[in-house]
């Protein structure tokens, strides 16, 4: 499995390119919960998928996470806010039906009305 993203601005197939080939997908309520805390690092092609049966308010916190992430929220695929969290003290919210979090960095082409989605 892996995450991809497409521009909104004048998309085509060649556009689209890989965020991360390294993907988890938090589909429980304890694998949510505990996110990325913990861990020391994650590799440069990873991504923690959260998904959600309903697009609403979610919070995203980095206690106990030593790095800094890229967070992603997402509507029906559709990007609806990108920020860059601060290890351990940061704390940002946005609409979603999904959040996706990567390695500071790899979120920085990503913008609000492109398009990311989980390929097999």
């Amino acid at each position: 499995m892996r995450l991809v993203h497409r521009p909104a601005r004048n998309p085509t197939a060649t556009d689209e390119r890989t965020l991360a080939s390294d993907v988890d997908v938090a589909d429980s309520w304890l694998a949510r919960a505990r996110g990325l805390m913990f861990r020391r690092s994650i590799p440069d092609d990873y991504a923690l998928v959260f998904p959600f049966e309903e697009a609403e308010t979610r919070w995203i916190h980095m206690l106990f996470v030593p790095f800094a992430l890229d967070v992603v929220w997402l509507v029906d695929g559709e990007v609806t806010r990108v920020k860059r969290l601060a290890p351990l003290v940061g704390l940002a919210r946005g609409g979603a039906d999904t959040v996706v979090e990567l390695p500071a960095g790899a979120a920085d082409e990503v913008e609000v009305g492109d398009e990311v989605r989980l390929r097999e």
